[in-house]
């Protein structure tokens, strides 16, 4: 099992939109950074735990934990000349672009990136490090463990 940090701006998918949806799954379409792509259809695999972080909003945070819900298939937004997400030079027969779907496990208090920042044991988080803005980061086992135990779990 591996786990990972996924952020969503709340305007677009909130952890609260993510529970009130029929099977509290949503589709993690719209990734256009390779290497967060890849981190989707060459890594997750259904059961991977998630950190469900809000982003670009007031406060920046962990809002709740998912899992990864299904295996990668090409994001259709890829192929759809209305979406804000078509790429033009994608193909049906070779897909440029992937996703998840992603499922609420449970909603957590918010968790602030200030206070992750406060805690040295997670200094070498990804999303913490100097000039990431990747939408999608890998998170050590030690970390995830932290961050539940210390963070959520144990109120902070």
């Amino acid at each position: 099992m591996k786990y990972w940090l996924m952020k969503s701006e709340p305007e677009e998918c909130s952890f609260d939109d993510l529970l009130t949806m029929k099977r509290k799954t949503v589709a993690w379409f719209g990734v256009r950074n390779y290497q967060a792509r890849n981190f989707m259809r060459d890594d997750m695999r259904p059961g991977d735990g998630v950190l469900f972080y809000h982003s670009s909003c007031a406060e920046p945070g962990i809002a709740g934990i998912a899992e990864v819900a299904s295996p990668p298939y090409p994001d259709a937004t890829q192929f759809d000349p209305k979406s804000p997400y078509f790429d033009a030079g994608s193909k049906r027969d070779t897909p440029r672009w992937v996703n998840v779907d992603v499922r609420a496990v449970r909603k957590t208090r918010l968790v602030p990136i200030a206070e992750l920042r406060a805690h040295e044991k997670l200094a070498d988080m990804v999303v913490l490090r100097k000039g990431n803005r990747l939408s999608i980061t890998p998170v050590s086992a030690k970390h995830w463990r932290y961050v539940l135990e210390r963070l959520i779990d144990g109120g902070g």
